[in-house]
């Protein structure tokens, strides 16, 4: 189930993130870029993966937290630890 839900973040975002690229890249030329005042010494190839790895990231967090505030409160209240391997201060013991 984890993986499925990782996937459900990780392929959308995949995929936004080679359309904003080439929106983003489509106005902007990578050897004009600066950064503080600087020029950016890299390639094109290579700003065109740093900027999609940077997309891919931050949409993926995006769809993260989107997946996390979707859980129900059982899901998220739920413990991994069956009934009966609970310590016995644990808040969640049911005996």
């Amino acid at each position: 189930m984890k993986a499925q839900r990782l996937m459900w973040i990780a392929w959308p975002a995949f995929l936004m993130a080679a359309v904003l690229e080439m929106l983003v890249f489509a106005f902007v030329d990578p050897q004009a870029l600066e950064w503080f005042d600087q020029p950016v010494n890299l390639s094109r190839q290579g700003v065109y993966t740093l900027a999609f790895f940077a997309f891919w990231a931050i949409i993926m967090v995006a769809s993260g937290l989107t997946t996390l505030l979707s859980l129900s409160p059982f899901e998220v209240n739920r413990c991994p630890v069956p009934c009966d391997e609970r310590p016995a201060d644990c808040a969640k013991f049911s005996a």
